[in-house]
């Protein structure tokens, strides 16, 4: 039987600076290895922990090219300074400034500090990735950060679980073996790489089809609003244009309404492989927003076999009189 490790509510929240993130993994440890506490991790973070969470997680971490970070987060501080190590050391007078410039620029306009995984990147990098994602939509780049977030949290996990595991082990073989498994996650974090069907593959812990609605006449989360996802099935191998004999051609994969937050529940069981093929999502604006223009909208999507493995999320931009909507992940 394997040990269990257990850890403090403190200890989380220095992997990530949420309280409602360390109260949750508190509630789900402890944990018998580092894979089952990286995969509570996600679901929390991505299911469980709201906008606001997402927030405070932000603010833990000093701004890129900063020493200096916020007092309430010292040690989540401490731990992004080590992990912007190399930015740092490699960055002249005039990168740092230029850093602080966009920085400023980012804070203003999305209202949080630009977060990014560090670890191993040099300044200049860092810098040319702060301006590509400047340009984003905010709801786009809000969203990037919360991923941002994961992968520094997954990094912080390992290093938590090779110190405790460090002072528990027996022998050397233990920790060895350990750290070879942490050489080798911080190799896939850093690396930003996308998994093929032939590498090791973590369970998912959301389903492969998501989505998110924001209100941006409200300028908030659109909630109560009745999300449906079919998927295609006709005699015919796709659906035509304006939908002339496409009857009986959709079938109901499954349906639910947005939360508080704007997410919707599950819409999919939670399978590691979706099945490729032509889905449609619908969206009741109208029962929403009775005097607004749209009944309903739906969005049509292929999901092809080389992307059975990838997580699919459909955001939706909503108010009364447009829409828009763009591939998340």
């Amino acid at each position: 039987m394997e040990a269990t490790l257990n850890f403090e509510e403190k200890d989380w929240l220095a992997c990530c600076g949420s309280t409602k993130f360390a109260k949750e993994m508190a509630s789900a440890s402890p944990f018998s290895s580092l894979d089952q506490a990286v995969s509570a991790a996600r679901d929390i973070w991505f299911n469980k922990v709201d906008v606001n969470g997402w927030l405070e997680a932000f603010a833990a971490h000093p701004q890129i090219g900063q020493s200096s970070a916020p007092a309430a987060a010292s040690h989540a501080a401490s731990e992004s300074k080590g992990e912007q190590s190399t930015a740092i050391s490699t960055a002249s007078t005039s990168i740092l400034q230029e850093l602080a410039d966009w920085n400023a620029r980012y804070r203003q306009k999305f209202g949080f500090i630009f977060l990014i995984f560090a670890s191993g990147r040099s300044s200049g990098e860092i810098l040319v990735e702060l301006k590509k994602r400047y340009e984003n939509r905010p709801i786009v780049e809000f969203e990037i950060a919360a991923q941002e977030q994961m992968k520094v949290t997954e990094l912080r996990l390992a290093k938590l679980f090779a110190t405790r595991t460090r002072s528990a082990a027996t022998g050397d073989q233990t920790f060895h073996r350990f750290m070879g498994d942490l050489e080798d996650r911080v190799s896939i974090i850093g690396g930003h790489f996308t998994p093929t069907p032939e590498a090791s593959l973590p369970t998912r812990t959301r389903p492969p089809i998501t989505t998110h609605i924001l209100d941006v006449s409200r300028g908030s989360p659109a909630a109560g609003v009745e999300v449906l996802l079919e998927m295609w099935h006709g005699a015919q191998p796709r659906p035509s244009f304006g939908g002339r004999g496409d009857a009986g051609g959709w079938v109901y994969q499954g349906s639910s309404k947005t939360n508080t937050d704007g997410r919707s529940g599950q819409l999919t069981s939670i399978v590691d492989a979706v099945k490729p093929g032509i889905y449609r999502i619908s969206f009741n604006t109208g029962e929403y927003n009775p005097s607004g223009f749209f009944p309903y909208v739906s969005i049509v999507f292929e999901i092809r076999e080389s992307q059975k493995l990838e997580h699919f999320h459909v955001p939706l931009l909503v108010s009364p009189f447009s829409f828009s909507t763009y591939r998340g992940s």
